[in-house]
């Protein structure tokens, strides 16, 4: 059953999407929650993409609304959207990949969870994934985290995908502040970073929504399979873990006046550890309480913040 007064605007960012596009949008009309809207930004589609979402918007009742996007990459495409989207009446946002395909319950059961909280503060909900290849075969399911999700997990690792994020009002409204001249590692880390920064509420269903399509045009993988361990396992050897968190201090830094005291006190105790001493950097690294999901990998981050690597 849909929640009543709950209607989702799904931000759909578009890129050269044809090969697959076509079930994820039937994928929408499928939702058993069927009060939705879709914007989608298209960011300079050479294909039929365009022509598909056309079609689309002829055969379903729900309005659709298509843009250009600002053909900047995939994380300034859904900054974009939730920007866009200001005049929506919608009540929740969804944010969507081009190329997955959502379970029918998808919508329903993140209305649902909503439902149940306050809508005044923000408020962001994200699940597992079903992982699937090029062809839609079953290959297996993202990671199951076990650990709550908070500002102190956001700071120094991403659980949440985009792909299955939906948030509310008061969410969309606090991403859509970002200033224009932002830089982001993935617009949905951001995303968990922010909600929880400013004392919203980010919460984990480890039930799977929908099925993460794996090939190679992906722009961000699912976080498993011995590619991704060995990614992680590298990060801080080659630096990209140290790149990452430069970007994202600097960002969330242009937004401080979001955030709570606690948050900042965390943020600014985690950016002070990466300039200190080794003493001093342990001290205040344990003093932020950052961690990240798994013991080894908490483990992990505190071998490279003795090495100078975070």
């Amino acid at each position: 059953m849909p929640f009543r007064n709950q209607k989702i605007a799904i931000l759909l960012a578009t890129f050269n999407g044809a090969a697959h596009i076509k079930e994820q949008l039937e994928s929408f009309a499928a939702q058993s929650h069927n009060d939705w809207e879709l914007v989608v930004s298209d960011d300079g589609s050479t294909d039929r993409t365009l022509a598909i979402v056309q079609e689309f918007a002829h055969s379903v009742p729900q309005r659709i609304e298509l843009t250009d996007g600002p053909q900047k990459g995939f994380w300034r495409n859904f900054v974009s959207l939730t920007k866009r989207a200001e005049s929506s009446d919608a009540e929740l946002f969804a944010f969507s990949d081009q190329d997955d395909i959502w379970f029918p319950d998808k919508l329903g059961r993140a209305a649902k969870w909503f439902a149940t909280g306050s809508s005044d503060i923000p408020r962001l909900y994200f699940t597992r994934t079903e992982l699937i290849d090029e062809d839609g075969r079953l290959v297996g399911l993202s990671p199951l985290f076990r650990r709550k999700p908070s500002f102190q997990n956001a700071l120094v690792q991403n659980m949440g995908g985009g792909n299955t994020m939906v948030m509310n009002k008061a969410a969309k409204r606090l991403l859509a502040q970002a200033p224009d001249d932002i830089a982001l590692i993935s617009h949905d880390w951001w995303a968990y970073q922010v909600v929880t920064g400013s004392g919203g509420v980010a919460f984990y269903d480890p039930l799977p929504s929908l099925k993460y399509r794996q090939h190679r045009n992906n722009l961000i993988g699912a976080n498993r399979g011995f590619w991704q361990r060995y990614l992680r396992a590298t990060a801080f050897a080659n630096r990209r873990m140290k790149h990452w968190n430069e970007v994202n201090i600097a960002t969330l830094n242009k937004m401080r006046y979001s955030f709570t005291p606690p948050t900042l006190s965390t943020l600014d105790d985690f950016a002070a550890a990466r300039r200190s001493t080794l003493s001093k950097r342990i001290y205040l690294l344990s003093r932020s309480g950052v961690y990240r999901q798994g013991i080894l990998e908490t483990v992990g981050l505190y071998l490279g913040a003795m090495l100078g690597l975070i």
